[in-house]
């Protein structure tokens, strides 16, 4: 089941900001997922510039197909190659399993559109499927910690929070261990979503807690966990190709 409905004050000055990062509006859904559609012609093929293209079927010539792309060229290939496209309704869908059809061409192009929209979150199945932005996002706010804190995945859109929140639960519910496993090559944000984890555990840990008179002067339990980051890291950092500043602690 797809997290298509989302629990948000919609009206709250302070959400408006993140919102457009982890909601797709209504009116461009609906345009969306209103296209026209063939599902007999309309299919993917191989691109050597964009990995795959959105293209039609034209006509059948035995293990051979003739596609018409949108750009208008005719491209003659073997049939095996064409992989099938899925119906608008799924455009920028936030689960990918729930995909009619699971094919490497679908996969990227739902990644591609959301990320051009810059949804970064995408579910799929039980994973969360992460696309740096390379820039920095407002939906990390206490807000948005407590617009995720308590909520079920499919309560709430794509979100590192909601993952967290899930295995946060199951640690009070069943009192076991929980892991939580971030992934990707250098430079795809793994220190950085950790880091993430780590903040939102602090917050949740510290919502509802007295604050006592002078806590203004101190730094709160977030600040402090957060601030150990850095010292850390200095012990597995090194440069590679695509990042000066990789984290390498998995060869230490």
């Amino acid at each position: 089941m797809s997290a298509e409905a989302m629990c948000y004050d919609a009206n709250d000055p302070e959400l408006k900001d993140a919102l457009r990062y982890l909601v797709l509006p209504t009116e461009e859904k609906l345009k969306l997922r209103s296209q026209p559609f063939d599902a007999k012609k309309a299919c993917w093929i191989p691109d050597p510039k964009e990995s795959f293209v959105a293209g039609d079927i034209v006509e059948t010539k035995g293990d051979q197909v003739v596609v018409k792309t949108a750009k208008g060229e005719n491209v003659t290939l073997k049939a095996d190659l064409v992989q099938q496209m899925n119906p608008p309704k799924y455009c920028c869908y936030d689960d990918m399993a729930d995909l009619t059809y699971l094919n490497d061409a679908s996969v990227l192009a739902n990644l591609r559109d959301r990320y051009s929209r810059w949804l970064i979150y995408t579910y799929s199945g039980l994973f969360c499927v992460v696309i740096n932005p390379y820039k920095r996002l407002p939906i990390y706010t206490m807000k948005v910690v407590l617009m995720y804190r308590g909520k079920k995945r499919t309560e709430v859109t794509p979100h590192l929070y909601a993952i967290s929140d899930n295995a946060y639960s199951n640690m009070l519910r069943d009192r076991e261990n929980q892991s939580m496993l971030i992934t990707g090559e250098s430079g795809a944000g793994k220190t950085e979503n950790t880091k993430k984890v780590i903040q939102y555990f602090a917050l949740v840990a510290a919502v509802g807690t007295k604050k006592e008179e002078g806590a203004a002067k101190t730094m709160t339990l977030e600040d402090q966990i957060v601030s150990c980051n850095p010292v850390l890291e200095a012990y597995g950092n090194a440069k590679t190709t695509r990042n000066n500043n990789s984290s390498r602690f998995v060869s230490v």
